[in-house]
């Protein structure tokens, strides 16, 4: 039996299933109980260190890098495999840490809930660790105390407590030890029923322990953590684009092979054309993606932490670019998570702020008031106020009932007394003298101010002169005395100063924002038009509404209702579920009861002064609590994802290019256009200036819509770039194949790199090359650089002795110059009309997905 089956419970019956009674369990039957049902903790069913490294070493891409180094070692050029096993560690190295850090959030969860609290065993009152809590045992809590388990409460009827860690309902909420006629669908109805995780208010409550460990509420959030394995769409991509590179290596490896063997029989060298094709393999993989990617994403979450954002998982910072749905709660996030007094009606209201007040919870000292009404009015009290409230004293009070609907206290003040009555207005006019008519403005008010998801709260005095005697005990049959109406205050829980700004920014930018609130509809709908999300109420769905329907019917709510209402955690995970089957969505919180939601989303974000809980499930820490910052992470995020398919672009078009070419070369002649060594060395010095990519500036049409991996449309372009490459490679061939081999190969090592390096600047932009925004300085330096270094070795005797090349004659630069320089205004040309045609395609710029 759960806690909430328990709330439709008699308290006998549950003391007699639990077998404990007023006294609480004795302390052998509670060891004898701990031994059954283990320690009060959350399961940390978490993997250790080592099977987390090993799985980073499982990636797709990691295992082709690991093929490529040893291959590269095979052929003799160490450098080249060094460097690869060098992006195997850093890629290892970021993995472990990302996968480790997620792990722990089930440890965290457990955390949470690690203190002393109080117990009644054999008729004594004890503190004892939450840990050694079991089924049975009688609690005590008073305000202040944060509960370890579920319990049913036994005694206590004026009990106030703040749920907002599980619920996401801003508003404390009431608690008694009232038997319900049924079990409650939900936790939100479970009124006889301290949940763990949540924090007692007002009142002091005793309540049998129901549930422990993983049996809790919370304990459900923790296995749906457990059970959450997420696979961002970064990470969809690089497995994506692996497998690609994997089956076209292996065609390679294939097809030049037998190519070569019917072609040319007997006079081929079987040894020599193995390596031959295992290099020409080897250099159409991309080996230096992984560094270009990591320091893109370094780069990117350095920029964000200098606003104040703590990036956890480094491939979020690219998955913000992705978002395509920004799912948020509330309480906390779109708002401040802070009552305030946001009107008045009153004739009078000094009176009604300083009665108001005088009726509230007494602060001690320093302490910061529990009741977040409470807190707004002495935040609206002014000086003179506080000064008159503390002559008042306090002869009794009755606290706030929920059959009652209010609070009442009776107070000495220059000799006389007064009864104060503060709660629900329906309940204080009942009460009060007023007629009807009079009646009708209050009513009137308080409607409007809840249609603006207000809380609207009524106060009522009772003078009964100089009555030394007078208590609450006299309120029932006292007719003597008239209830006189002050007026009524409402509250507000303030937008944050930058959401709407934010708001109107990601709609620009192409990112839906949708609403996942545990409030009620009226509140939530209030903030959704007060943000621009919708116009009216009955444009907000709740969580039990949500649930009723078919299927096929949920689908369709999810692309069309924005603002959803009373969502429990696990209705927030299913919505988020859902959605993820057709875009990649962020999730923004900060409860317990956001965790399982923030780990299954694309991406996880939270604010400042989120549980411990959600900050370990999130990818992504808000800092300074504004949501504006995403807006910028998102922008940094589509940076980082067009910087990153430049180079995918620019590597498979010019790696494509040269493999049609050698492959098919290697069949007219009878030697290698180009020596293995040479083919890798063309790759080495083609992929340096690519890490400088990552520092470049991208186009602003780049950042305007959500962006993913489309595997298609890279492999599209590149082939028909690439085939663009090949007709001028075969220029460059017609050119000096007869010379001789070494003349060819060193001719073509200096044209194919210097092709490549100019191919950099074209394929950056959709537009024309000049027209673009300026290259980072970091991209044109190292260009530069192996521009220099491709001229300077073949004269060299490295370049003589290891690689073979000869020094070029005079004439040889010129051709070669001018073969480049044609080929920059045909790729151009072929470029322009390829994003022209595409564009016609799709009227507006196609949503780039994963191609399996």
């Amino acid at each position: 039996m759960n806690a909430i089956a328990t709330s439709a419970v008699s308290v006998d019956a549950i003391a007699k299933q639990f077998r404990s009674s007023t006294a609480g369990l004795s302390s052998s039957v509670a060891t004898q109980r701990l031994a059954e049902v283990g320690p009060n903790a959350l399961p940390a069913a978490r993997l250790g260190p080592w099977r987390i490294l090993l799985r980073q070493l499982g990636s797709p891409f990691i295992a082709l890098l690991a093929v490529v180094a040893a291959l590269s070692i095979v052929l003799g050029t160490m450098i080249n495999g060094a460097m690869v096993i060098l992006f195997i560690a850093i890629n290892t190295v970021l993995g472990f840490y990302q996968e480790y850090r997620s792990e722990r959030s089930l440890e965290t969860l457990g955390q949470y809930i690690q203190h002393r609290v109080r117990v009644r065993r054999g008729g004594k009152t004890l503190e004892v660790g939450s840990r050694t809590i079991v089924p049975g045992d009688l609690m005590i809590v008073e305000p202040g105390d944060r509960l370890a388990a579920d319990l049913r409460i036994t005694a206590g009827h004026d009990v106030l407590v703040d749920e907002s860690i599980l619920s996401g309902e801003s508003a404390p909420v009431h608690k008694n030890a009232r038997t319900l006629a049924k079990a409650p669908d939900t936790q939100l109805k479970a009124a006889n029923i301290l949940f763990a995780g949540t924090t007692v208010v007002e009142g002091r409550a005793e309540g049998i322990v129901v549930a422990t460990g993983r049996d809790m509420a919370m304990g459900e959030i923790a296995q749906r953590c457990s059970q959450t394995k997420r696979e961002s769409g970064f990470e969809k991509g690089v497995r994506s684009f692996s497998y690609f590179i994997l089956k076209l290596v292996l065609a390679t490896l294939v097809l030049v092979f037998i190519a070569n063997i019917l072609l040319k029989g007997q006079q081929s060298n079987p040894v020599e054309l193995i390596i031959f094709s295992i290099a020409l393999a080897v250099s159409v993989i991309p080996e230096a993606l992984p560094v270009v990617m990591t320091f893109s994403l370094s780069r990117g979450a350095l920029k964000l932490a200098k606003q104040h954002v703590v990036v956890k998982r480094l491939s979020a910072v690219e998955d913000l670019g992705s978002m395509e749905v920004l799912c948020t709660d509330k309480t906390g996030t779109i708002t401040q998570n802070k009552l305030r007094v946001a009107d008045i009606l009153s004739s009078n209201p000094d009176q009604l702020l300083l009665m108001a007040a005088v009726a509230g919870e007494p602060k001690h000292g320093s302490k910061a008031f529990i009741n977040s009404f409470d807190r707004a009015i002495d935040h609206r009290l002014s000086a003179p106020l506080r000064r008159t409230m503390s002559k008042y004293r306090r002869i009794d009070e009755l606290p706030f009932d929920p059959i009652r609907r209010r609070n009442s206290v009776v107070v000495e003040y220059a000799g006389g007394r007064t009864m104060i009555m503060r709660g629900a207005m329906e309940e204080l006019l009942e009460s009060s003298a007023l007629t009807e008519r009079e009646r009708i403005p209050l009513q009137e008010w308080s409607a409007q101010e809840g249609s603006k998801g207000r809380r609207v709260i009524a106060v009522a005095i009772k003078s009964v002169g100089v009555q030394p005697r007078y208590t609450l005990k006299d309120e029932a049959s006292d007719h003597a005395h008239p209830v006189t109406m002050v007026g009524l205050i409402s509250f507000v829980d303030p937008i944050k100063p930058t959401t709407r700004n934010a708001i109107v920014t990601a709609k620009r930018l192409g990112l839906k924002v949708k609403i996942l609130s545990g409030d009620s509809p009226e509140v939530a709908s209030a903030v959704g038009k007060q943000i621009g999300l919708i116009e009216h109420m009955s444009q907000v769905m709740t969580g039990s509404e949500f649930e009723r329907l078919s299927a096929a019917e949920q689908l369709k709510t999810i692309e069309t209702t924005t603002v959803f209402a009373r969502v429990s955690p696990q209705q927030k995970y299913h919505i988020i579920e859902l959605l993820k089957h057709r875009y990649e969505v962020g999730y923004l919180g900060d409860g317990i009861n956001d965790a399982p939601a923030l780990k299954i989303a694309t991406v996880g974000l939270v604010v400042d002064g989120a549980s411990d809980v959600a900050r370990e499930s999130a990818d992504i820490v808000l800092l300074d609590k504004s949501l504006y910052v995403i807006v910028n992470g998102i922008q940094e995020g589509r940076m980082i994802f067009a910087n990153t398919v430049k180079y995918i672009k620019s590597t498979l078009a010019s790696n494509f290019g040269n493999f049609y070419t050698v492959a098919i070369a290697s069949l007219l002649i009878d030697f290698l256009p180009m020596l293995p060594l040479q083919i890798l060395l063309v790759n080495l010095l083609s992929d340096f200036p690519m890490i400088a990519v990552a520092t470049d500036s991208v186009d602003h049409q780049e950042l305007t819509k959500p962006r993913r991996y489309d595997i298609r449309e890279v492999a599209s372009i590149a082939t028909i770039l690439g085939l663009v490459s090949s007709v001028f490679d075969f220029m460059v061939f017609a050119a000096f194949y007869r010379i001789g081999p070494q003349v060819l190969q060193t001719n073509w090592f200096i044209a194919s790199i210097l092709t490549e390096l100019l191919f950099i600047f074209a394929v950056r932009t959709h537009r024309w090359m000049f027209a673009a925004r300026r290259p980072s300085m970091p991209l044109m330096l190292l260009t530069g650089v192996a521009a220099i270094a491709t001229i300077v070795i073949p004269y060299s005797s490295i370049g003589h002795s290891v690689f073979q090349f000869v020094t070029p004659r005079p004439g040889d630069m010129a051709i070669i110059i001018g073969i480049a320089i044609s080929y920059m205004i045909c790729t151009e040309a072929v470029k322009l009309a390829y994003y022209r045609h595409l564009n016609n395609h799709h009227a507006s710029p196609p949503r780039l997905r994963v191609a399996s």
